[in-house]
């Protein structure tokens, strides 16, 4: 079977988590200007998977969305108001949740990757070109209002993550 979709995105997963480990690493204090580049490097990433892959294989799927598509939708709307937010202790474990639970739906053996993968194996050259043209994702500075933290509950809660429970109850 063709992978280089899969890879072009597993080892994108790759590299987002090590620039999100860099950016965290002291535990104490947030390396901000790392944790910006993994900002832009996952918000880019989610940008690929939903303006070229999903929409590729949608297009491949005769126009039907592919059974993971709305939960990985809904995961990216959670993990896109998280990066709003300042990265405090308790949104950097969301973000890490939510990242690992995500990352498998799109990974595993029959997962995501593999479907789109397959719909659109004729069209892989393609798509890496497209992939490899995207533009990185502009970000704006934290948003630290306090009704932000509230805006990526409820985008968490409908992707079916409690951030409450996630950071034991603290924010």
């Amino acid at each position: 079977m063709n992978t280089a979709l899969y890879d072009f995105f597993t080892n994108d997963h790759r590299r987002i988590e090590a620039i999100f480990e860099e950016a965290t690493r002291s535990g104490s204090r947030v390396d901000l200007e790392k944790y910006h580049e993994f900002r832009v490097g996952l918000l880019t990433h989610i940008k690929m998977e939903e303006k070229i892959l999903f929409a590729a294989a949608q297009k491949a799927n005769g126009g039907e969305p592919l059974p993971l598509q709305a939960k990985l939708r809904l995961d990216h709307g959670a993990l896109t108001s998280l990066m709003v937010c300042f990265p405090s202790p308790e949104v950097l474990k969301a973000v890490t949740h939510i990242l690992e639970k995500h990352d498998l739906l799109e990974e595993e053996h029959g997962g995501m990757y593999e479907a789109c993968e397959n719909l659109t194996r004729h069209e892989t050259q393609q798509l890496l070109e497209n992939l490899k043209a995207v533009t990185r994702v502009p970000v704006h500075p934290f948003n630290e209002a306090t009704y932000v933290i509230d805006v990526a509950k409820r985008s968490m809660a409908r992707a079916g993550f409690n951030f409450d429970e996630i950071t034991g109850g603290e924010t």
